[in-house]
């Protein structure tokens, strides 16, 4: 492709015309997935910075117009098979509502284009703007509880090295002066990727070397979560000596962004004193014979339409896929006793629920065996979508916010007997959130996933299996389960709870599936 310092000739812009065209059309089919990423750069500020991605790119791009003009284009029709793997993807994780990785292989296939019509030569030219453009994908929130857990530990570890006692439970935890709580917005997920972002762009252009590129984006990397264990410390300091009249409220939010802007300053200001200039440019001049092939050849318009026609497939076989018309209101009503002599009774007064969004149904019963209760919370999910989704990152079960109830520890345990091989969730609960408050009620929760016919634990299992549900042409039905019980004592022993969601399953399943099977048309 012959290419100018100035604007696009017009056999340029011609030579561009099956790209442009392609890309055009996969932002239209794909439009839902498209919408969806940009409305998340709107409502979130952790990925806000995803508006400017696009325009960057665009920008690099245009930056390397004499480096591409080196090169005539050839297209690469094997990338066809590349491209219709992702499409495959694109497809199975629509089907399982995993919204990052279809909006990544719509980015993933606007990055394949370019060689697959333009050929490997001007991709590699331009090899930095087409992987910038990943920033644009919505992802890294999976990060948020690993970081909220390493933010207290420091945390906790500095203050009680600078000589102020203090007492944890889980993400929260109290010093003389006031009780503290590591939440999402302290995770430092926000200052990570907007760091990397644009530490990778700077490495980009103050740098040729490939060694310095990486160091300073790893270094990038590493800056923004050593920094954001610094910020809450000193915040934390900053309220206990000022008796909380700093740092309280919103203001630590602000002070946290002031602080990570100093700390991305220092960054660039060290940076910048290795940069590297950039070599020299040439405008290289094509021979006539190589002009005679900058219009668009046969070859590359066949694999523009190979591309549309996979393009096409995809989109029709979701189309065979696509959700029925919303069925008919289910009844879902746990049963009035459970296997081992356990009898439903009323659930008490301010039970806690757990934060899912907008169930298709919903049953709430508490169950005795003697001196021990144990309460059933099922959520049932049909006609699943954006507003309505069984495995999502805003189901929780506790909100963020909430001041009635805290998560004190989380992890995984395989049911008893061997005969079920299971996976559940377990929690400990603390009600109230203030630490501060007694007397304290702990609750001890146990959790799953109920899809396809079959228990699971892990959400990704969970997930997989609702693809699969849907291809198999079974509907996109799914429950989850979450059984609590009050922690009598003070030592931890989730055994009672773990036995008894084991000998209730075999008589839960036949309920969930006489369930799946009412309200349909």
């Amino acid at each position: 492709m012959s290419w100018s310092s100035s604007l696009p000739t017009s056999s340029q812009m011609r030579r561009l015309l099956p790209g442009v065209l392609l890309v055009a059309l996969l932002l239209a089919l794909f439009h839902e997935t498209a919408v969806g990423m940009v409305g998340i750069w709107m409502r979130s500020e952790t990925f806000a910075h995803a508006f400017l991605v696009p325009p960057i790119s665009l920008w690099l791009i245009w930056r390397r117009r004499v480096q591409l003009a080196r090169h005539v284009p050839r297209s690469e029709p094997w990338l066809l098979l590349p491209m219709a793997l992702t499409c495959l993807l694109w497809l199975v994780a629509e089907l399982a509502d995993v919204n990052a990785a279809t909006q990544f292989s719509l980015v993933l296939l606007i990055v394949l284009s370019v060689p697959a019509v333009f050929g490997f030569a001007v991709a590699r030219e331009i090899t930095f703007p087409l992987m910038f453009l990943f920033f644009a994908v919505p992802m890294g929130e999976f990060m948020v509880p690993y970081m909220m857990e390493w933010t207290a530990d420091f945390t906790v570890a500095a203050v009680a090295m600078s000589g102020v006692p203090v007492y944890r439970e889980g993400l929260q935890f109290v010093i003389p002066s006031g009780n503290w709580s590591v939440v999402e917005a302290c995770s430092g997920v926000r200052y990570l990727i907007a760091s990397f972002m644009v530490g990778s762009l700077f490495a980009y252009l103050n740098y040729q070397s490939t060694t310095r590129r990486v160091v300073f984006m790893l270094v990038s990397l590493a800056a923004p979560v050593l920094a954001n264990w610094l910020r809450a410390y000193l915040i934390v300091m900053l309220g206990h000596m000022s008796d909380n009249k700093l740092a309280a409220g919103a203001d630590h939010l602000v002070y946290g962004w002031v602080f990570f802007g100093i700390i991305i300053m220092v960054m660039f200001m060290v940076g910048a004193r290795w940069a590297e200039p950039d070599p020299p440019q040439s405008v290289p001049v094509l021979a006539s014979a190589e002009r005679t092939r900058v219009a668009p050849d046969s070859r590359t318009w066949l694999v523009v339409f190979g591309i549309v026609a996979i393009l096409f497939a995809t989109q029709a076989t979701m189309w065979r896929f696509e959700r029925p018309a919303a069925s008919a209101p289910l009844a879902l009503n746990l049963p009035d006793s459970l296997p081992g002599g356990w009898s439903a009774e009323a659930v008490g007064a301010g039970a806690w629920v757990p934060e899912y969004a907008n169930p298709s149904a919903v049953s709430h019963r508490t169950y005795r065996n003697g001196e021990q209760r144990i309460t059933v919370w099922a959520g049932y999910f049909r006609d699943q979508g954006a507003d309505r989704k069984l495995v999502s990152s805003t189901n929780l079960l506790v909100d963020g916010h909430s001041s009635q109830w805290a998560v004190t520890s989380e992890g995984g345990a395989a049911l008893a007997p061997s005969a079920l091989t299971e996976r559940v969730f377990t929690a400990l609960l603390r009600q109230p959130a203030d630490p501060k408050v007694e007397p304290r009620v702990r609750l001890q929760v146990a959790h799953l996933y109920w899809v396809n016919g079959r228990f699971v634990g892990r959400h990704s299992e969970a997930k997989i299996q609702l693809a699969l549900s849907r291809l198999l042409g079974r509907g996109d039905d799914g429950a989850v389960l979450m059984f609590s019980t009050e922690q009598v004592s003070a030592q931890f022993d989730r055994a009672p709870l773990l036995a008894f969601v084991a000998q209730q399953l075999p008589a839960l399943g036949p309920w969930l599936a006489a369930a799946a099977s009412s309200g349909k048309r």
